[in-house]
């Protein structure tokens, strides 16, 4: 919302990821139209600034509306407890997570709550490529090589 930063940082044109917490459309607009304006690369955060933010609140199909709107790669910056909504931003096909990382949970501050210690961490990556593996590639119609035997011996018993 700072336009006089967010000009000074355009004009380094670094490629740099902007968050949508807090925002406006207007701020967003005024903020997509500084970084175009500078030729700066960006990547749009969808974000809802609440630490730990709800679920009902995550409202993930704005990450669809930012693409269409803006034109632009849009990634998702979580402030939510688990792993769920952040798997499922992963299938909305972002460009990039961003999730907050501690060392414990009950330790002082505004997000730690909202945060994922070491082991949430592992568990969300291992759960992303898991995610990315089952999405596959189409293949409408193909039998994969280890379905032969189950359907040979399920259907042996229908006749040509």
């Amino acid at each position: 919302v700072d336009h006089n930063f967010l000009n000074e940082v355009a004009k380094k044109n670094k490629h740099t990821f902007i968050s949508t917490g807090m925002s406006t459309k207007e701020d967003i607009d005024n903020a997509v139209n500084i970084f175009k304006k500078n030729n700066c690369s960006f990547e749009l955060m969808h974000c809802v600034s609440t630490y730990p933010m709800k679920v009902k609140d995550a409202n993930l199909i704005t990450i669809n509306q930012l693409k269409k709107e803006y034109n632009c790669d849009v990634g998702y910056s979580g402030h939510e407890n688990g792993v769920a909504v952040s798997l499922a931003a992963v299938m909305l096909n972002i460009t990039s997570l961003e999730r907050h990382i501690t060392l414990d949970r009950t330790m002082y501050g505004s997000d730690q709550a909202a945060s994922l210690e070491l082991t949430g961490m592992k568990n969300l990556c291992e759960s992303i490529n898991k995610v990315i593996l089952a999405l596959g590639k189409p293949s409408l119609g193909k039998i994969i090589d280890d379905e032969l035997p189950i359907a040979k011996k399920l259907r042996s018993h229908i006749k040509d």
